[in-house]
């Protein structure tokens, strides 16, 4: 664990195996400078345990830097559950991920994410208090995707005014990467602002859909991101743009849903020496946490929650003028700004509770 290339001073690590179940998962904590760790909990088939490790270290880092971004009391964890899981084990894995949650006391805040659906949580929350994104209240609460496709919408449309000069995204090209549940609401987003839409995705029925609803044009999903397009939106799994895809993708603007969108540093060095506006993911994609954190805490209603995503265009734009003003990457901005941020709680956390 300590020589992955994504370990980064992590707080906590625990494996998690349940016989009776068959349950497999890894649950990661990076930071609680800021309060809990909170990040969603993934389902997938890894090749091997270090790469599910290995996807569960990188993925909390990025919740510490979106959670301390987005202004919110939280830290940043994730968990990852080894697929496949049998649909006669499903219930039973997802009650011992539940009570494997609970054993940690609070340490750990978990939601849904890639592979894990509304039904599942609704088992994990009834073996556990620490789970959020389950249940409406006050018309905050429940699927996050919707509210995390309306903030990566806002945080587009600030990239175009600053990268295009432009006032709205009326006939603006957009190319759609995954129509998952942010995907797809992603697509309704643009589509009722006039934007024209590009979609591709593993699944065909999804990409029928959404040319039926949303008038878009269907994309091959290895050919998406160089659809020669405005704005490219990575919607799907990490790591998307490699160096290559950065050295040909021919849109102007990268700013999409998917965690960990570049594959690297120098992914978006490449991005930024060719002019190519990227959009921090972690930065946009923050609505789902911040109305899952609204209903963990039981605090604050819609308004509120809508104009905290509201927040993220402003957010977005100070990260886009600072990368200009300052000639670095955005997303060598953004991190430096996550990481002073969880400093100072340190830093202050230090000073109430010395040695």
């Amino acid at each position: 664990m300590f020589q992955d290339p994504h370990y980064d001073d992590h707080q906590r690590t625990v494996s998690v195996y349940d016989a009776e179940s068959g349950l497999r998962a890894v649950i990661a904590i990076h930071s609680t400078a800021l309060g809990p760790a909170a990040g969603g909990c993934r389902l997938w088939s890894y090749d091997t345990a270090d790469a599910a490790l290995s996807d569960a270290l990188r993925l909390s880092r990025g919740m510490s830097y979106k959670n301390a971004v987005a202004g919110l009391p939280m830290g940043g964890g994730k968990a990852v559950i080894l697929g496949p899981v049998p649909p006669e084990r499903r219930d039973a894995v997802f009650t011992a991920f539940g009570k494997a949650v609970e054993s940690l006391g609070g340490l750990y805040i978990t939601a849904e994410d890639v592979g894990v659906t509304e039904a599942d949580l609704a088992i994990v929350a009834r073996n556990t208090r620490y789970a959020s994104g389950v249940a409406m209240r006050g018309g905050i609460g429940g699927n996050p995707s919707p509210f995390t496709a309306r903030g990566v919408r806002i945080g587009i449309e600030a990239a175009v005014r600053l990268a295009l000069g432009r006032t709205d995204i009326e006939g603006l090209r957009v190319a759609v990467q995954g129509l998952g549940g942010v995907g797809s609401n992603l697509c309704r987003e643009l589509h009722e602002r006039g934007a024209r839409l590009t979609v591709a995705d593993i699944a065909g029925r999804r990409v029928e859909e959404a040319c039926d609803l949303y008038s878009a044009q269907p994309a091959d999903a290895d050919d998406i991101l160089l659809a020669e397009v405005d704005v490219v939106a990575p919607c799907a799994l990490g790591s998307a743009i490699t160096a290559d895809v950065a050295r040909t993708m021919r849109a102007g603007i990268v700013a999409g849903a998917a965690n960990n969108q570049i594959a690297g540093d120098e992914a978006g060095r490449i991005l930024f020496e060719r002019g190519i506006t990227y959009v921090p993911d972690y930065v946009i994609n923050a609505g789902g946490i911040i109305v899952v954190t609204a209903e963990y805490l039981g605090a604050g209603d819609r308004g509120e929650v809508d104009r905290a995503i509201d927040r993220i265009g402003d957010r977005t734009s100070e990260i886009l003028e600072r990368s200009q003003a300052e000639r670095r990457p955005t997303h060598d901005v953004a991190d430096r700004m996550a990481r002073a941020i969880i400093a100072r709680a340190g830093q202050r956390g230090s000073a109430t509770n010395p040695a």
